[in-house]
């Protein structure tokens, strides 16, 4: 049986997840692309790092984006939810708040990969603001189904 989330299951597939699929729209062209993000539902917004290119460029022309997640176990037991929002390029304190963020959420991550033996910080990770861009989206609206095969008749 496929349902509809509610927010609070949507905001527990946001807040649990690391990877999604940003879509973005400039120039008669679409790009969707994988991100790792943080959500910061305080502000009720989507955290990320990227370097110049291709996608920033074309958020910077076409604000408006969507974004999908989502958690699959099986083929008939999953989660997915879009959102829909605006891009905002952080500057100076803001964008450190943000990256703190960001570190926060990956940190226990990157203290698995240490103790497997896998390289302890990813380029993504590595404070090279010179360069960076950390942006977040802003979520005007979200919308979220689910599928659980074991409760099938």
């Amino acid at each position: 049986m496929i349902a509809v989330l509610d927010k609070s299951e949507i905001d527990d597939l946001l807040r649990t997840q690391v990877f999604a699929r940003l879509g973005c729209y400039a120039n008669g062209e679409s790009y969707v692309v994988p991100v790792a993000y943080v959500f910061d539902p305080g502000r009720t917004r989507l955290v990320m790092q990227s370097k110049p290119g291709k996608k920033i460029e074309m958020m910077r022309q076409n604000p408006q984006v969507c974004f999908e997640i989502d958690a699959a176990a099986s083929l008939t037991e999953w989660r997915s939810a879009i959102v829909w929002g605006h891009f905002e390029e952080l500057q100076g304190a803001t964008a450190l708040e943000a990256l703190g963020l960001l570190v926060d959420r990956f940190r226990p991550l990157l203290d698995e990969a240490r103790q497997l033996g896998q390289s302890p910080t990813p380029p993504r990770l590595r404070h090279e603001l010179a360069r960076d861009i950390i942006y977040c989206i802003h979520i005007e609206r979200v919308t979220g189904r689910w599928e659980d095969g074991a409760h099938e008749q």
